[in-house]
Parts: structure tokens; sequence; C-alpha cells
């Protein structure tokens, strides 16, 4: 909806990881056909998956500075290997932050001055809610289907920055992934989860901990309106 909204981009990228619901790629294909347009599908060739990066980090964050191997080694390493391949473009990107997630927008201005920015999400004064309304209402296709089962984003299955209640709805949806994490914890020696009283393992995490009451249900509210009539 970014893109869209911004309504001048001229290059389309999506960056796939094999962690991801099948049901992106499925997504990306209707926001083809939707837009006219050929998204470029980029993956990493030096690791497969989260858990490759998991296991040549030896951890799944640094304590200190927040570094996630899997976020950094199959997204942003590359964008920057993508920005390498194109010294001579003038670089702006679009981003979906909404209006919840200014000091996001602020941080990425800060960490990529090699870049323009914008941000159509927070310039039309948009919300989560009101994106996803604004969708329903613009497109005739579905969204990810990690938003229809309940999941506040579209991340990875199994995404290594979910809470404890994200946690056991991924215990009860993908019972394969949530086994595979926890062997995978046992393995580095480090646990995803923590509380109060230090590391939580998956193999060991109360099956009634934590809230999953997230759910983006779509709303067009006033904002999501004037975004629309003045695309």
């Amino acid at each position: 909806m970014a893109g869209y909204l911004a309504g001048n981009v001229d290059k389309w990228i999506y960056i796939d990881v094999a962690d991801q619901h099948p049901d992106s790629i499925r997504f990306i294909m209707d926001c083809e056909k939707a837009l006219g347009i050929e998204i470029e599908i980029l993956k990493s060739t030096e690791y497969c998956c989260v858990e490759d990066c998991i296991r040549v980090f030896g951890g799944f964050r640094d304590a200190h500075s927040g570094f996630a191997p899997c976020t950094n080694w199959l997204k942003k390493r590359i964008r920057k290997e993508w920005e390498a391949k194109h010294p001579d473009y003038d670089l702006t990107y679009v981003w979906g932050y909404d209006l919840n997630e200014i000091p996001r927008a602020e941080n990425m201005i800060e960490a990529n001055p090699q870049a323009k920015h914008e941000f159509p999400l927070i310039e039309k004064n948009l919300y989560k809610e009101d994106v996803h309304g604004l969708f329903e209402r613009t497109f005739d296709f579905k969204r990810p289907l990690m938003y229809e089962l309940g999941y506040p984003n579209n991340n990875c299955v199994g995404c290594i920055k979910g809470g404890m209640g994200y946690w056991n709805k991924i215990r009860k949806d993908f019972p394969e992934v949530f086994e595979s994490r926890a062997r995978l914890e046992r393995l580095v020696g480090y646990s995803i989860l923590k509380d109060k009283n230090g590391p939580v393992f998956l193999d060991e995490l109360d099956p009634e901990r934590g809230n999953m009451d997230t759910e983006i249900f779509p709303e067009c509210g006033l904002m999501c309106y004037f975004a629309q009539n003045n695309y």
C-alpha cells in the first residue's frame, strides 16, 4: 500500500526468505497483476533460511546491540548488495511504516543517508488498521494468509522477535515450526524468550502464557478515505 500510495515507484523489489509463508509469493503475483509492473524477487545465495543464520551466528541476536543475524543477513544484506550493483541510481526508498512507527522511520533515515526516503502511510496519517481497510477497498485479492490467520505482521513463520503469545499461537498453527525452533534453541544454547526470571525455552513455555489479541482487522476511517480520494 505504501508503494501504491506513493504513486511514482519505478522499481518494485521483494526480498524472499524461505521461512515466510508460501502464500506470500501468491500475494506478490497478485500485486504484479494489479499494478501491471514486474516485481523483482531477490534472495540470499549465502544462507538458505533463518536456521542457517542462527547456527552460524551461534544465537538469535546480540544481547547488547540487538543485532539479529536472520534480519541482517537474509534481508538487509541483500538490499545493500542490490545497492552496490546500482551505484549510479538516485535512490529513494518507499517504506511502509505507519503513524505508530515514526521513531522507526527516523532511525531508518539516520541509518541510511545514502538514499532518500518516503513514508506515505505516515504522511497520510494512516495507522495499520486504516491501511488494511484501504487495501480491501482498493484491491480485489486477499491479504497475505498470515493476516487472515490472526498474526499482526506477515513476517517469517516462527519469527524470533515474537513474544510468548505469538509462540503459543505458532505452537497451534504451525507445530512443526514450533518444534524446530525449540530444538534450535537447545542446539545453540540460547532461548528466544525471557521473563523477569531469565530465559524461557520454547520446550518449557506454558501454553497459556502470552497474549495474541493483536489481529489487524480492516478498518477504513476518515484518513483511509482521504488517502484513497487523494491518490
